[in-house]
This record gives structure tokens, C-alpha cells and sequence, in this order.
């Protein structure tokens, strides 16, 4: 058969569902082959970012690899901010890319680039396809790399003379395997170190959300009480409703949750990325007693030493310690401190919840609407702004990848083609996309595509007309910003243009209401509410006045 060919019978034997791209002339027998495939469907996007946020998305979302497709040159250069966003954010990933004729890589040539060089610092394999006998290895040894532990991209470049070639290799067939468990005597210690603990708390990681790992943990929690920190990409690992959740952890300020890490002494880290919240916001003095349990070896960082690394499958992992616990009475912990911090981080969640103002919207107020308007196995995703760190802290989780946020490699533009290819994992779910006005303007070609494919979602636009974020930075180290403004279309223009419907919140107590409307209505719609970022440094102002002992008495 020819190269092509082989190539997407490959990755229909993977069980790849879906690839998003832009082709080119140099991937077009990829095209023509792909074409007649009747497992992959390929979804044609407006940009190549758009396409590579849409399968970071899905690889979030099902832990199963899609792909993004390129042409070369500056197809390929289009996608590899999502691509990076992807890998940081331990999401698997398959990027193809065409090449120009191999007769002409060695030379100064039109478009010619060296694209693999390019992938390399951005994902965890890139690779050419020299010999088309080769297309079977290197896809299965893509997909295994982009699934292992902890997920990431992979990259593939097929030039175009090799994808024509005629070749008589067969797909090979996957063959899965366990990934290796934690040795007893380990596991041992680390029992004996939370048995000896008197006041432990967990701080769950990106790797706790994987669905085995999150039902160990809650049984884990559930017989001993222990509280449990979420960094952002974390949430829903435990139930926000349950007396151990004490919500979220990742601020740059110190914030309630961070109190009861203060108050800890010992902390268990469960699939813990160090990209997320860097130790030494939690561990200035280096001083803390932790236990590392993960896939992988703990990274070398001076505030980051553990006592303990437990390393294997996180779900077994846990499985082992409820095991050793279910044998004994098992500890019990003074619940005071964790409840006390509950408390408090109940109470400023719940701040504006009543709000009725004019003009400009509480963050807080829109989040406490937005999660009583979504249900338990619904979908938020965040974009990358101010907006992002509102949604960190008051929007809680009920379940696993319920809220999606970039925080390894924080990429602005996410929210929109990463709610499309979310309404396509999951049709009967509301899926619900938040950005800035900044953030969303960045993909919002992907208008077209979501209105194409008929996609049921709401993209809710916190409209400040600046670069929120840099703002607030600059202003809480400097006291000022810089000129951060723009202007914004008309937005409700703009969603009729692209077939949208199309909604303004000009009034806060009118947000709920709008925004059911909106998940009601059939197709994609767009909700656009002034923020009212004041908000932001009067944050500072609390987070800066919390007194370390108050918030963990009982």
C-alpha cells in the first residue's frame, strides 16, 4: 500500500478518533488517505493553534491521544504554542506534520525548516519518517510515549516523497501494559509517617485527577478525615461538598488554603507537578516533613525534598495505604484546623454570592452563579488571564476534569477551541468556556469552526478592555501599569456574524438567568459581562492581612 495509507491505518489501530489541522500541499496524500478512513474524522480548523488546543483538550478529557496536523514551514510553527501548552499540561498528544522532499531538506529551500528541531524542547519525542517501512514502529512507540507517565506531545514529520511511497509493512497491533507499582517496605514508611503525623494535610496534584487515582484518594480521605489542597489542574479530585475538600492551592500570595499547610506537619503530595505551584510558596524555609507519591521521581529543588518518594501508579499507590489502614484502626486527626480553614474558605466563596450591581460584575459573583447553574459532570474551561485565578479560587469541583485549566505552560487562547473539541468528547454535558476579551480575541477565528460543526457551548467573555492580569501584576509590585488598553468589537455584531447568539450582562443579579438561557439555546452562544476588576486588588489587600494562626483553631 501506499505510505499514506499505512500511516492512517496506524493510527485507526491506536484508536485515534479525531485529528484537527490545517494540511497543506505537502500533506496531501495524508489527506486523501485520511479521507477514506471511517474511524478518524478530521476537523478543519481556522488556525493550527486552534487545532492543537482542540486535542490537548480531548487528550485531557479522555487520556487518549488525538491529533494535530500542520503543513511545514509556518503551519508548523502555527502550532507549537498549543503544542508546548499540551506537554506542559501532561496532556497526551499526537503532532503530524508534512515535510518537503527529502532531496531537498539539506539544502536552502522554499519553506524548508528544521521542524523537528523546532518540537523538540516542546515535547517528549519528535521524530522524522525516513523509510516508509518504519511507520509502524514509529506510531506505536508515539502513542505509548504521549500515554505513559506523565502524558505529553509527541511529534511526527512525514515528507511528502516518503508519504508516496509504496510499502508492504501492516500496522502493529497495540499491546498495553501495567504500569510498575511502589515496593512494600516504601509504602510501609509512609504509613508509619502518617500514623505519627498529627495534623497531615494532602496537597493532590495534576496526576490525582486520572479516575482510578481520584476514587483511591477519596477512600484514603474518607477513613481519615485527612484535608486535601488542589492545585488549579487538580480539581474535582475530591468532591468540593466533602468536610476534607479545602479547596484550592497555587496562588502566588499566601491565601486560607495555604494556612493549613502552614499548620501541617507533614505534607503527602499526590501527583504533584512542580510547574503548577512551585515548592517554595508553600515551603519557604524548606523545613516541611513530605511524602512524594507519583508516577515519577520527585524533581531536584531545594525546597522540595522529601522524606519518603513513593514511586509507581498513583492509583495503586493509594490502594496500598487504604489497604494498610482498612488492617488497622487507623489514625485519627484532630479535625479542628481543617475545618476551621473550610470555613473561612467557604465564607469568601460565598462573599457576593447576593450581589445586584449596575455595570460591572463581581468575579465572585459570577462564579458562585456559574456553579449553581452547571451540574456536577459539566465543563468549565479556562482561558489564560486575571479570570483564571478567580476561576482557581471560587470555582470548585464536584468530579474529575470537570474544569480545565492551562497551568504548566499558561497558554492565552485555549478556552474556545479547547470548548469545542469538549462539546465533541462530551455532547450531552454544558460546557461552558471563559476567556477575557484579550484571551478570546487571540482564537477567535475558531467562531467559524464551532458554528460549522454545530457545537452546543457558551463562551463567557470578562470584559475589561485591557490585559487584566499584567495589570494586576504591575500594579501590585509597582503600584501602577503600564498602558495595557484596547478596544473590543461589537459583540453582539460579532456573534451574529459568525451565526452565533449572542447575550450582554449588564446588570449582576441578570447572570444566571442569561447564562441558562444561553446553554438552552441550540449551537454556540456568547456571553459578554463587564468585569469589575477592583475586585483584583482588593484581593491583595485580604490575601496580604491573613495572620497565620487564626484560621486553624476549631
Amino acid at each position: 500500500m501506499k505510505a499514506s495509507d499505512l500511516f492512517v491505518q496506524c493510527l485507526e489501530a491506536e484508536g485515534v478518533e479525531y485529528i484537527f489541522g490545517v494540511p497543506g500541499e505537502e500533506n496531501a496524500d495524508f489527506m486523501l488517505s485520511l479521507e477514506s478512513s471511517k474511524q478518524i474524522k478530521f476537523i478543519l480548523t481556522r488556525h493550527e493553534q486552534g487545532a492543537a488546543f482542540m486535542a490537548e483538550a480531548y487528550g485531557r478529557l479522555t487520556g487518549h491521544v488525538a491529533g494535530c496536523l500542520g503543513t511545514l514551514g509556518p503551519g508548523a510553527t502555527n502550532l507549537i504554542t498549543g503544542v508546548a501548552d499540551s506537554n506542559m499540561d501532561r496532556a497526551p498528544m499526537l503532532v503530524l506534520t508534512g515535510q518537503g522532499s527529502t532531496a531537498r531538506l539539506h539544502k536552502e529551500s522554499h519553506q524548508i525548516m528544521d521542524v523537528v528541531g523546532m518540537f523538540e524542547p516542546v515535547t517528549k519525542w519528535a521524530t522524522t519518517i525516513y523509510n516508509a517501512s518504519t511507520i509502524p514502529e514509529i506510531v506505536r512507540k508515539a502513542v505509548r510515549v504521549a500515554r505513559s507517565e506523565k502524558p505529553g506531545a509527541v511529534h511526527i514529520e512525514l515528507p511528502e516523497d516518503i508519504a508516496k511511497h509504496e510499502v508492504e509493512a501492516h500496522p502493529m497491533v497495540p499491546r498495553r501494559f501495567r504500569r510498575p507499582v511502589a515496593d512494600d517496605k516504601i509504602v510501609d514508611r509512609a504509613y508509619e509517617l502518617i500514623t505519627a503525623a498529627k495534623n497531615p494535610v494532602i496537597l493532590a496534584g495534576n496526576g490525582t485527577i486520572r479516575r482510578r487515582a481520584s476514587k483511591q484518594l477519596r477512600r484514603l480521605c474518607d477513613s481519615t478525615g485527612i484535608g486535601v489542597l488542589s492545585t488549579f489542574m487538580a480539581k474535582g479530585a475530591v468532591d468540593m461538598d466533602a468536610d476534607y475538600c479545602l479547596y484550592t492551592i497555587g496562588l502566588g500570595a499566601k491565601d486560607i488554603p495555604t494556612l493549613a499547610v502552614d499548620a501541617a506537619d507533614l505534607v503527602i503530595t499526590l501527583g504533584f507537578d512542580m510547574v503548577e505551584y512551585h515548592p517554595r510558596l508553600w515551603n519557604p524555609s524548606a523545613a516541611k516533613t513530605i511524602i512524594h507519591a507519583d508516577f515519577l521521581a520527585a524533581e531536584i529543588d531545594e525546597y522540595y525534598h522529601p522524606e519518603v518518594e513513593i514511586i509507581g501508579d498513583l492509583a495503586h499507590t493509594l490502594w496500598m495505604l487504604n489497604e494498610r489502614l482498612s488492617r488497622h484502626s487507623g489514625p485519627s486527626f484532630d479535625p479542628a484546623p481543617r475545618d476551621g480553614v473550610r470555613r473561612r474558605m467557604s465564607e469568601e466563596l460565598a462573599l457576593h454570592a447576593d450581589d445586584d450591581t449596575e455595570g460591572r460584575t463581581r468575579p465572585q459573583k459570577m462564579l458562585w452563579d456559574a456553579r449553581s447553574v452547571m451540574g456536577p459532570e459539566d465543563i468549565l474551561l479556562s482561558d489564560v488571564g486575571a479570570h483564571k485565578m478567580w476561576i482557581a479560587r471560587h470555582y470548585q469541583c464536584h468530579e474529575p476534569n470537570t474544569c480545565l485549566i492551562p497551568n504548566g505552560f499558561c497558554s492565552m487562547g485555549f478556552a474556545l477551541p479547547g470548548a469545542i473539541a469538549a462539546s465533541m468528547v462530551y455532547p450531552d454535558r454544558k460546557v461552558l468556556g471563559i476567556a477575557g476579551d484579550a484571551g478570546f480575541m487571540m482564537n477567535v477565528q475558531e467562531m467559524e469552526t464551532a458554528k460549522r460543526l454545530n457545537t452546543n457551548l457558551v463562551m463567557l467573555v470578562w470584559e475589561d478592555r485591557e490585559y487584566g492580569l499584567i495589570a494586576w501584576k504591575q500594579e501590585s509590585q509597582f503600584g501602577r501599569h503600564t498602558d495595557l488598553s484596547f478596544t473590543n468589537p461589537d459583540w453582539l455584531q460579532l456573534a451574529g456574524a459568525f451565526g452565533w447568539h449572542g447575550h450582554i450582562v449588564n446588570r449582576s443579579r441578570d447572570f444566571a438567568a442569561v447564562l441558562a438561557t444561553a446553554f438552552d439555546e441550540s449551537g454556540p452562544s456568547l456571553v459578554v459581562v463587564p468585569v469589575d476588576y477592583r475586585e483584583n486588588m482588593l484581593l491583595n489587600e485580604r490575601l496580604g492581612e491573613l495572620a497565620q494562626p487564626s484560621p486553624v483553631s476549631g
